[in-house]
Parts: C-alpha cells; structure tokens; sequence
C-alpha cells in the first residue's frame, strides 16, 4: 500500500469534505463499532508525565493472542483518544497483531480536572514521560507510535527524542503532521473561516471547563475568551508558558526546516497537497533526517483520505501497514 494507492471517486475529492467526514460522528461511531465486533478489551490507565503531571490513556488488546508489539496512538489538537481516526487506527492496529494504548493530551477527552495547569504544545516533556510509563507498563518486544496532525507533530519529537530518554522507540508514523506552526496559523486565518471557527470554538469550551474546575488559578473573562485564535495564543503564551512572544512559543515545537536532521528513529509521513489546514509548502521546505519516508498523496484533505460512501479510511490502514514495518 502506498500513496498511489490512494484513488477517491470524483465526488470525494473537495479537500474540505474530506476533512470535514475524517472526524464526522459516523465515523466515530463505527469506530467504537469496530472495536466491539472484533472484541477489543480496553482499560483505563493514569500514565505518570512527571512532575506530578497526569494523562489519561486506554490500552486495548484481543484476548487469547500474544501481541506483536505495542502502539502509542496519538490525537490532533482538541481530538481526544474516542476521536474517530483514533479509534478506527487502533483497530486496523489490534487486526495486524499490536496491542494499543490510546493517550489523551492533558486538557483533552474530558480530561481538565487531572492537572491544574493548562494544555499547550510545548509540553513534549509528559508526553515522553507518559510514553516511558507506557513502555514500562506493557513491555513488548516493539514499541511503535503514531499521531495525527499536532499528534503527528508530537510523535515526530517523540522520536527525536527517544534515545536520551531512554524509550525504546522503533518506528513511528505520522498523517498530515504540523511542521511550521506560525505557516499554519497564518494559513487558518488566510484560508476557509469554518477551520478558525472550529478550533476557536473547541479550544473556549476546554478553558471554560478549565476555569469551572479551576477558578483560583483561571479567573480569565468571557472577553479573553472569545478572542481570536491568535490573540488567544498570544495570551496563553504571556501568561502560561516562560516564552517570551508567540514567534518563540511557535518555535519550540516546530519540526519544520531541517530540526529533523538527526532523528534517528524511522518515520513514516503521510500528506496531501490539498491539505486547508497544513500549507503543503512547508513539506516543500522540509529537509528532515533520511530516516524520514514522505508519502504524498493529490487528495484526502486534512487527516481526511476518506475512500468511498461508507468513510473507510486509507489513513488508518496506512498507519497499521507502516508500523507494522518496524
């Protein structure tokens, strides 16, 4: 299976549809449904991000078979681990042999009340510690990850850093990964108003949930709040993060460029030229370790690749085939 592989009918190629039914309800539902036909057991775990940080993850096997590996499956940016590409993956992954763990980010799934502080995408160091207590947890003779647009971006610096942190790290792919976060956002506000509508709305609701369950700490007003993404950030970054501007905030997590250069874990990519969230040009300006294997595809929208009327998705089969390379 390869990016050529990936043929929509006509009707299906509007990179807004794709993107729109990648995390549309149906999709969503018949991940959980597919879970439950192929008799995935899944239980809740509290991984340690330390420093007293929490996350909240499931780890999903079949039972009665040794695992081939282990998967850490990562979400995009106000996803959660019930989001439908995250569900509909872990059971492409628990069908070719791997166990899963499913891991939300801190202020995502519903998860605001395990830490005080507020989500942002800087915070790397939990997620690889997290990562750490998974490998702990569940030992497996392959450990392998994966992630989806800021998941995929995560799962790329996950794989940087690895070998210091000592996770045994064999292999990891990404769909439609953030590389240049400021591109992007001046993309949102270029582009299509209904993606900077999407996640301004996403985004207030989880700091309004922040602020019920916190108040002391989040006393901001319904004006900080109904402020544009960008100001949002801008915000967020004076106030809960030690970056001094935005510009700064952005460059601690971009992967664009040639930061890359070293990984030395192999990576998988998977993009579309049509993608209206992530520029397909920064993939253009991308030079990252040789390590990387960049797949393109002409279709599939952001984190979309829907194939046909029933929204089966060449993303998920992707991801079990690459990983199940390691």
């Amino acid at each position: 299976m390869t990016a050529a592989d990936y043929r929509p009918p006509k009707w299906l190629r509007n990179p807004h549809l794709q993107s729109v039914l990648s995390s549309s309800t149906l999709r969503q539902r018949r991940g959980l449904r597919r879970l439950k036909q192929i008799g995935a057991v899944s239980t809740e775990h509290i991984f340690d991000g330390g420093d007293g940080v929490r996350l909240l993850g499931w780890h999903s096997t079949l039972r009665g078979r040794e695992p081939r590996g282990l998967a850490l499956l990562l979400h995009g940016w106000e996803g959660s681990t019930e989001s439908s590409y995250m569900r509909l993956t872990a059971a492409e992954l628990l069908e070719a042999g791997f166990d899963v763990v499913r891991l939300n980010f801190r202020d995502h799934g519903g998860t605001h009340h395990l830490n005080e502080e507020i989500f942002h995408s800087n915070r790397l160091d939990e997620v690889v510690n997290a990562a750490c207590d998974v490998a702990r947890r569940f030992p497996s003779s392959r450990f392998v990850a994966a992630g989806y647009s800021l998941g995929g971006n995560f799962a790329l610096r996950l794989a940087l850093r690895a070998p210091l942190a000592g996770l045994p790290l064999a292999r990891v792919a990404a769909v439609c990964p953030l590389l240049d976060p400021a591109s992007a956002m001046m993309g949102m506000e270029n582009g299509l108003p209904l993606y900077h509508w999407y996640f301004q709305r996403k985004w207030r609701r989880s700091l309004e949930r922040k602020r019920e369950l916190f108040p002391e700490r989040h006393n901001y007003d319904d004006a900080t709040l109904a402020l544009s993404v960008r100001a949002l950030t801008e915000w967020m970054v004076e106030r809960h993060t030690d970056f001094h501007t935005i510009d700064d905030y952005f460059e601690g997590y971009s992967i664009a460029g040639e930061r890359l250069a070293n990984l030395t874990v192999p990576a998988d990519v998977l993009m579309s030229r049509d993608d209206p969230v992530i520029p397909y040009g920064d993939f253009l300006r991308w030079h990252p370790s040789p390590l990387v294997r960049r797949e393109i595809t002409r279709f599939g929208g952001h984190c979309g690749f829907i194939e046909n009327a029933a929204c089966d998705g060449f993303g998920e089969k992707w991801v079990a085939q690459r990983l199940a390379q390691a």
